[in-house]
């Protein structure tokens, strides 16, 4: 009967699902590889070699791989999180930005500075560019919040618009008109709202597409910009909302700090303190960490984002900017 009952538990304990790690994929720009932070255990866990000028992370929900752009060879990295290896490379059609996944892994979208400007649409089972759009100066690509299969929007810089990109059809079905250089940017889960950096602006854009309307939320005055990793033009390159939607994460990539606008409010935090040159932030699923890249001193810095405090901060490879939180499966 003993016997009996310990094989229970076992199959019992064999069909429990593997709870998953929260795992910090960070882009190190100005080198050759992806630096992965364990949160919880607060520590690099590896270093990913894959190739000269790191630049966009994004992953699919399952979070068994991570994919990366690589600018010096045009090129789509593909890393098993299992291993913490580039298991695959799939060849693109010129410099790659900021990717996006639809969250089933199916396709990759990548935007394409040059030679041509386009978005590069890479169907992942056939591990190739299945078609392309053009587009004016892409940069960065995002599904809304809580990621999609259906839709990822992308941006042009020269037109002054994010794009609505339909995943059934792979056309363009919408074109959204902001007030400048779109930069890194935010869709809500329901799509009628959109935030956005812009070039030159000290702080934040909010479209609300139903009323074709936009608002501004700038931060205080800022430090003349001497970073060396971001041109003068970009005082703001990283934004998150956070899990709920009640608060807006800001960059203020000068003045080595962060700002928090509460939506509902409409009210500003004072500057949080963060590491040089704050580029970019990403929040984990549950809420409990949030990552900003500092990109002019090698460091992340790890906060709670309940109590905006700075838990710690790590050193990484060289001029991180794009970041990621993955729940990888343990």
């Amino acid at each position: 009967m003993r016997h009996k009952w310990l094989a229970v538990l076992i199959l019992a304990a064999l069909a429990l699902p593997a709870e998953a790690k929260t795992m910090l994929y960070v882009g190190n720009s100005g080198g050759s590889d992806v630096s992965v932070i364990d949160l919880a255990a607060r520590k690099v866990t590896a270093t990913i070699p894959l190739g000269h000028l790191v630049h966009g992370v994004c992953a699919p929900a399952d979070g068994r791989h991570v994919f990366a752009t690589v600018e010096s060879d045009h090129t789509l990295r593909v890393i098993d999180t299992a291993s913490n290896k580039a298991t695959d490379t799939i060849a693109l059609p010129g410099q790659p930005n900021q990717c996006a996944s639809t969250s089933d892994g199916r396709y990759v979208l990548v935007p394409i500075l040059g030679p041509a400007n386009l978005i590069a649409i890479v169907d992942m089972e056939r591990k190739a560019v299945v078609k392309t759009l053009p587009t004016r100066h892409p940069h960065n690509c995002f599904t809304p919040e809580g990621g999609s299969n259906s839709v990822i929007w992308c941006e042009e810089l020269e037109n002054y618009r994010i794009n609505r990109i339909d995943m059934k059809t792979l056309t363009i079905t919408d074109r959204v008109p902001v007030a400048g250089e779109p930069r890194p940017f935010i869709v809500s889960a329901d799509e009628k709202t959109l935030y956005t950096a812009l070039s030159g602006l000290h702080g934040v854009a909010i479209v609300d597409r139903g009323k074709s309307s936009m608002a501004e939320v700038a931060l205080p005055a800022m430090s003349f910009m001497a970073c060396r990793i971001e041109p003068p033009n970009t005082p703001t390159h990283g934004i998150s909302l956070t899990r709920d939607g009640a608060k807006l994460w800001i960059t203020s990539v000068a003045d080595a700090g962060i700002y928090i606008y509460d939506v509902a409010s409409r009210k500003l935090s004072n500057k949080i303190a963060t590491g040089a040159c704050p580029n970019w932030i990403s929040m984990s699923k549950d809420g409990r960490f949030a990552g900003i890249s500092n990109a002019d001193d090698d460091t992340v810095s790890v906060f709670d984002p309940k109590t905006e405090k700075e838990l710690y901060r790590l050193k990484v490879g060289t001029a991180p900017k794009r970041l990621l939180v993955v729940d990888t499966p343990d």
